[in-house]
């Protein structure tokens, strides 16, 4: 195990994302530049982007997908295969386990978002829940709940940035207690060898990005 922990951003969208620019070169570049060990590709439905990157020299990229259930959105990890988002939420993080990675409630409070009723994820089999979202809005509101709901179900805490554009990457990061193989992160993310980091995304930045979701015909 790294003396140092890993500095990951678990939450990164890029252009294969409907309501993301960021190309996958700029991916790489950016994360470098706000000093990451690595980061993790949730593309909206799909994994290509993530697929792509997952070869990238001096930089861990851990495939994934961000799924969007009727009742909140699900952040997962380590998997290399699209997941269908019409099944039960049960049956989704089933499919999840089964191909090796691990299920995060992502931004699970925040207002104009899709998020989580507490009551829901009561009775889920999650991983984890993201704590730190530089994208929700009000931020610290969100962060303090999220941090609440962690701690009732006794589950791990992640943080991502939530990034569309080559700008916010890194904004919010998860140090992770592992060595630098995807397999061991996961692990040591289920296990809760996670702190939580991050800050809110600029109102400039927010602002650039409502303009690129109504320009791309996407609601997030």
């Amino acid at each position: 195990m790294s003396d140092e922990p890993l500095k990951i951003d678990l939450h990164v969208h890029t252009c294969y994302s409907v309501d993301g620019i960021t190309t996958l070169k700029e991916v790489v570049a950016f994360s470098k530049k706000r000093g990451l060990d690595g980061v993790a590709i949730t593309d909206h439905g799909t994994v290509a982007g993530a697929l792509q990157l997952t070869k990238t020299e001096g930089l861990i990229v851990i495939p994934g997908v961000e799924i969007e259930t009727s009742h909140g959105h699900l952040l997962a990890l380590n998997v290399t295969k699209p997941i269908p988002s019409k099944l039960s939420r049960p049956e989704i993080i089933e499919r999840i386990h089964e191909e090796g990675g691990i299920a995060v409630a992502c931004h699970p409070i925040a207002i104009l978002r899709i998020g989580w009723k507490p009551r829901m994820l009561e009775h889920l089999n999650l991983d984890a829940i993201e704590v730190i979202n530089s994208a929700t809005f009000p931020f610290a509101f969100s962060t303090h709940f999220s941090r609440n709901l962690a701690v009732r179900f006794s589950l791990p805490q992640t943080a991502g940035s939530d990034s569309h554009m080559p700008e916010t990457i890194g904004m919010a990061y998860t140090l992770i207690d592992a060595d630098a193989e995807t397999d061991e992160i996961i692990e040591a993310i289920r296990r809760g060898a996670t702190v939580p980091q991050g800050k809110a995304k600029p109102w400039a930045l927010r602002l650039k990005k409502s303009f690129i979701t109504v320009k791309k015909g996407f609601r997030a």
